[in-house]
């Protein structure tokens, strides 16, 4: 549909798989990479960032919805085969692409004007990055949001320290560690999403947009956009299994102490079948990814909730660094991205052989304070 209200404004970043127009004053920017559902390139980045800006000078932009083209995805995350590669070629042209992509994702958590996320399809990693700063985050019954990345030796990033604080710690750690894939109304039960609604509803939503006045307060008006006059939420497993969530992910276990509880809860006898099939996927997670990302990684989650966003971001590009460098980033993507023979072999191998004292050098900033590529990040109040 075409009309005097939609316009493009940003014909170059049609060049790096990013397009922006603008309907009744809002700027809808879409990932346009669907065949890779919509991973985010370095070019990608640094496009959306510059549409970013230009969203916060220009006065006539009174709002931002961000979307994923095509229907099976928001956004899969980052391009990790192309980071891969960079780490093997030496160099760290990888470290500019973490700067940079933590720098807009603090930049739409900071956004003076309503961002909106449609979290409809996959939403993983560098996507929840840009959903979660949104001040309206919606999901669908599409929906598949996770955080997976102890899976390919790395740490939930982009903030996830910072936004996983939110939610009560033995969910946070659940999310974290295991990497569990969470439905649309999972995702609203969770915290992690503002509506869940029907992923028709949102094939309507321009004309809906065409028609909102802005005279009031925008985010209320956008929140009649976007959700339904009558919305049904599906059933959400989380609902369930919150209670062995809480039972298993206590804040004073650590990793080796979790696996353990499951296992003696595998044991009993009185189980329901989505309660064994619970725990079994729940125990696999912990006994395949990274042990030394996993201890890391919960670590990094308990510390966050303390900390500002600002430097959750500083936190979690130190651990990346060291990750990359000397840590199971390589081996993992290895084994699940390039040659996929999903036997990674990880160092340390068990859960039981990580040192407490590595753990804390992966905590442990590879720079001096001043020196850090974020230094400046928040110097305005987070």
């Amino acid at each position: 549909m075409s009309t005097p209200m939609m316009h493009d404004v940003h014909r170059d970043a049609a060049a790096h798989d990013m397009s922006m127009r603008v309907v009744n004053r809002v700027a809808l920017i879409t990932l346009n990479r669907p065949a890779a559902l919509n991973a985010l390139s370095h070019e990608m980045v640094r496009a959306l960032a510059a549409l970013i800006e230009r969203c916060r000078d220009d006065r006539s932009i009174v709002a931002v919805v961000l979307r994923g083209a095509g229907d099976k995805g928001f956004c899969a995350g980052g391009d990790v085969r192309a980071l891969h590669r960079m780490a093997k070629a030496g160099g760290r042209d990888w470290l500019t692409f973490f700067v940079d992509e933590y720098r807009l994702d603090y930049a739409i958590h900071t956004f003076p004007k309503p961002v909106v996320a449609l979290m409809d399809g996959i939403t993983m990693g560098g996507g929840m990055g840009l959903a979660q700063g949104a001040a309206l985050r919606v999901s669908t019954e599409r929906s598949k949001i996770a955080m997976p990345e102890t899976r390919i030796g790395f740490v939930p990033d982009v903030g996830a320290t910072h936004f996983l604080a939110k939610l009560p710690v033995e969910l946070s750690l659940y999310v974290g560690l295991t990497g569990a894939t969470l439905s649309g109304a999972d995702a609203l039960v969770a915290k992690l999403a503002d509506l869940s609604v029907p992923s028709s509803w949102l094939d309507t939503f321009e004309t809906r947009l065409e028609r909102t006045d802005w005279s009031g307060d925008a985010l209320r008006a956008l929140r009649t956009v976007f959700a339904p006059p009558c919305n049904v939420v599906p059933h959400a497993a989380l609902d369930s299994q919150m209670p062995w969530i809480v039972r298993h992910f206590d804040k004073r276990s650590g990793v080796e102490r979790i696996a353990a509880t499951l296992r003696q809860d595998l044991t009993r006898d009185e189980l329901s079948r989505e309660h064994r099939q619970w725990l079994q996927t729940t125990l696999d997670a912990l006994t395949s990814h990274s042990p030394t990302m996993l201890e890391v990684t919960r670590e990094a989650l308990l510390r966050g909730r303390q900390m500002t966003l600002a430097e959750s971001f500083r936190m979690e590009l130190g651990i990346v660094t060291r990750a990359i460098e000397e840590g199971d980033f390589r081996e993992g993507v290895r084994a699940h991205l390039v040659d996929k023979d999903r036997r990674p072999g990880w160092a340390p191998a068990s859960l039981v052989e990580v040192q407490r004292e590595r753990v804390l050098h992966f905590l442990t900033s590879p720079w001096k304070r001043d020196a850090h590529p974020l230094a400046d990040l928040g110097e305005q109040a987070d």
